[in-house]
């Protein structure tokens, strides 16, 4: 080996320049982790893949750091930060490393970098690199809170060790004595980084890396260890249901692991493709097992987090005229008090003497808006009681206080969750606990959704006669679900083992029970039956026994439960359609006659009793119109009315089917896809011949779809995309409801809307020989919601009992045809 010149303005040299060819690519290093991927005959599994890696990696660089002079003598070292620094390499993680040097001479420090990192780059391993002095790593550190928490993970893997040693002490130094000017910061990051990221326990594809509950958060706790202010791993006895804060950090390592290895991409999202696969890899199930797991691995990192950046903040010394400020120990309640922006147990408190502390503490906690300390949760969990079964008074009043206190709520029931004190107040919550929803509309779990509709409940306590009963019911409307079978069947039954419990009256535990068994009687039977049928409005009262309480506990309820299911599924349309039912109920109730169907204005009657056909358009709102047309009634005069205003561009938002003495009296509201709607007298001369059958409305929509089909569509100066974006479109669905009458049925479509879509649904039902005799028609966006009261002709006459299941299986396979998704496939032959 030659010895080089130092620089005489640098430190001195102690490096020794290698023989030629060590710089060749690092070809065997990508090699061998590709073949403990593969894994041959017997993979690795997840924790042996990670340590496997890590060796490798380890060895490669330590065994390149002595090839290319790297030693403990020579001036240089290579630190390792990230993964690598962690312990936790996963597959396709980049390898962060810094070369640190002892302020060697330029040209010396440059020769060296490229001996480490061409080898790397030339093996397409993916590299996050540095060179710098222990002085200058320390400066960027304290400039960039990011390089700083990065930092805080850096860990020696050759060369000189004191170097090494220089730099974690050093920046483990800077960052303790630097947290409180930087605390502030801190939090800022971490908030801007949930926002971006969202949470992992409640989003379909989580950032397992950088959302709420996700392995940043468990660098930031260590973080926080580092500076002396909160423990990395806090005991065992504030562990949530499921395990420690040490499981739930290891169960999203292993999910992330898995993810890197079926992707083959460093991928942080876990995107819905790879849940299946991961489930089975780790053992757990299904993706709705692998989503649960997440959730409360997430729920867990995320309350530690919280508690610990309180327990941090409180930790810090306080500045300014708050150094002058003692803090004060408000009381709360008997044996609860405020103390540090917390809720705190009293000295005199006796928590294993006291069983009813636990909720006078929530209580508390909900009404004021205050978190529960971290310290009191872990003693509360340690020492506090069961309840004696009936609950003394005083514990359920604590109970309904909290319920009652709207969006707080949901902080304090998660904390005592995951800390293991909800499941011993509701031993039921563990089979909806982290239980992932099945319908896309839902935006929480299970147990998540029940708190929200309890606490968008306490809003609406003032629009029923027993507020207590609508929090309760909403905290277990959904109870029964995660145990197979009708969930409001299960549920009610549960409800009234947990009325029970409770001690609430045996006439208000059965109150409490039917109000889960028909929690979903109201929204399914206004949206899905003729609310001016009399049958239907009987069903509910005698499902209901005629109690008008429960009627209207059930009616606030069904607002409240859409609000906390997620954006969107509550609205104008779906209140007007209960509340119609909720009324028409009362009437029945108090003994009055049911109104008759809305009436039909005297002008649209008068034009009916004329014969012929006409048409009459007037202006609601802006660029909103109502379409009357009127004409002798006869099969398959909805799909021509419906047609003829989707050729003319008149989307239709709601229509409502209506006939009188034999004539129909059609209004749809309607309005143009651009500029002003065409003449009424257009409309009409067009619905004629539509009528008259010279004009194919289905065939001519049909035709403008394949024209535009064929059609350049992109505006000028638009540029399209290299490749095609197909946006995968939400499977439709078409549900179908026994009648009140025999030969009477009830079809729901829930689809995507599409160009001239009721004129097409109507035509494949009336082709198929049904009468339509009613039809609400909803668009919500870019959704639609149509449904159908229909009839069979030949089995309402009584004639003939054959199935009609066979038949109905045609006609829906028919409407998935016109529909704009093809319908799910069956699960056993679902990818």
């Amino acid at each position: 080996m030659t010895k080089q010149t130092p620089d005489p303005a640098a430190g001195a040299s102690r490096w020794e320049a290698p023989a030629a060819g060590s710089s060749r690519p690092a070809t065997d290093l990508a090699k061998a982790a590709q073949q403990l991927l593969n894994g041959g005959s017997k993979q690795l599994d997840t924790a042996a893949l990670r340590d496997a890696l890590l060796d490798l990696n380890e060895f490669w660089l330590t065994t390149k750091a002595t090839e290319i002079g790297i030693t403990p003598t020579s001036g240089f070292a290579i630190v390792a930060t990230g993964g690598l620094g962690r312990g936790e390499l996963l597959p396709y993680s980049d390898l962060d490393l810094t070369l640190v040097h002892d302020n060697m001479p330029p040209d010396i420090v440059s020769n060296v970098a490229e001996l480490l990192w061409y080898p790397l780059w030339d093996a397409n391993i993916h590299l996050d690199h540095s060179v710098r002095t222990v002085p200058e790593a320390l400066q960027v550190a304290g400039e960039d809170i990011s390089a700083g928490l990065a930092m805080l993970d850096a860990r020696h893997i050759a060369g000189d060790s004191d170097l090494s040693a220089l730099l974690v002490g050093g920046a483990r130094r800077q960052w303790r004595t630097g947290i409180a000017s930087r605390f502030e910061e801190l939090v800022e990051h971490t908030q801007s980084r949930w926002q971006r990221s969202g949470q992992i326990a409640h989003r379909a594809e989580p950032d397992l890396k950088n959302g709420r509950g996700g392995l940043r958060d468990v660098q930031l706790l260590n973080a926080l260890a580092i500076a002396q202010l909160a423990d990395v791993y806090p005991s065992r006895s504030l562990a949530s249901p499921t395990g420690s804060l040490g499981d739930a950090h290891l169960a999203l390592l292993n999910v992330r692991t898995e993810l890197h290895r079926i992707s083959h991409r460093g991928r942080e999202m876990l995107l819905a493709q790879y849940a299946d696969e991961i489930g089975a890899a780790l053992r757990i199930g299904d993706r709705f097992d692998l989503a649960r797991m997440l959730s409360d691995a997430a729920r867990t990192i995320s309350y530690y987090v919280d508690a610990g950046l309180r327990t941090a903040g409180n930790a810090l010394p306080r500045r300014g005229f708050a150094a002058l400020r003692r803090p004060i120990r408000r009381p709360l309640d008997e044996g609860v008090i405020e103390f540090g922006g917390e809720v705190i147990l009293a000295r005199d408190a006796r928590p294993e003497r006291d069983p009813g502390l636990i909720l006078r503490v929530a209580a508390a906690s909900a009404t004021t808006g205050l978190p529960i300390a971290a310290s009191t949760l872990g003693r509360l969990s340690e020492a506090a009681p069961e309840l004696r079964t009936p609950w003394p008074r005083q514990a359920l009043k604590d109970l309904l206080v909290m319920l009652a206190a709207g969006p707080a709520t949901v902080a304090t029931v998660e904390a005592l969750d995951r800390t293991g004190l909800w499941g011993r107040l509701f031993p039921e919550w563990g089979a909806v606990r982290d239980l992932p929803p099945r319908d896309v509309v839902h935006i929480w779990t299970v147990d998540r959704h029940l708190v929200e509709t309890a606490s968008r409940a306490s809003a609406f306590t003032t629009r029923v006669s027993r507020p207590d009963l609508l929090v309760l019911g909403a905290l277990v409307h959904d109870i029964g679900k995660g145990r197979g079978g009708d969930h409001s069947v299960i549920g009610a039954d549960l409800a009234t083992q947990i009325g029970t419990r409770l001690g609430m009256w045996p006439s208000d535990v059965e109150v409490l029970s039917k109000i889960v068994r028909y929690h979903l009687l109201l929204p399914e039977t206004a949206t899905r039956r003729d609310l001016q049928d009399p049958k239907t409005i009987e069903a509910v009262v005698n499902a209901l026994d005629g109690d008008s309480v429960l009627l209207e506990l059930l009616q606030v309820l069904a607002e409240a439960d859409s609000l906390a299911t997620g954006p969107g599924v509550w609205g104008d349309w779906k209140s007007s359609l209960i509340g119609d039912l909720v009324r028409r109920c009362r009437l029945v109730m108090a003994g009055e006659p049911l109104p008759h169907p809305d009436p039909i204005e005297p002008q649209y009657l008068a034009l009916a009793a004329e014969g012929g056909v006409h048409v009459d358009l007037t202006p609601v709102d802006a660029h909103v119109y109502n379409v009357t047309m009127i004409a002798p009634d006869r099969r398959g005069l909805l799909s021509k009315a419906a047609g003829v205003l989707a050729l003319n561009s008149l989307r239709v938002h709601s229509a409502s089917v209506n006939s009188h003495d034999g004539v129909a009296i059609n209004t749809f509201v309607v309005s143009p896809h651009f500029g002003t709607p065409p003449a009424a007298e257009l409309l009409r001369q067009q619905f004629i011949l539509a009528l008259d059958g010279e004009l194919d409305v289905i065939g001519s929509l049909e035709k403008r779809d394949l024209e535009a089909a064929a059609t350049n569509t992109a505006r000028a100066g638009e540029i399209l995309a290299a490749v095609p974006v197909n946006e995968a479109a939400p499977p439709p669905r078409i549900l179908w409801f026994e009648g009140t009458s025999p030969g009477e049925y009830v079809v729901q479509i829930r689809s995507t809307d599409r160009t001239g879509l009721l004129a097409r649904l109507s035509a494949v039902i009336e082709r198929d020989g049904l009468d339509i005799v009613w039809a609400r028609v909803t668009t919500r966006g870019s959704s639609v919601d149509d449904v159908f009261g229909l009839v069979v002709p030949t089995l309402a006459a009584g004639e003939g009992t054959a199935d009609y299941a066979a038949a109905r299986e045609e006609l829906e396979q028919q409407m998935y045809a016109v529909l704009p998704a093809p319908p799910p496939k069956p699960v056993s032959e679902a990818s």
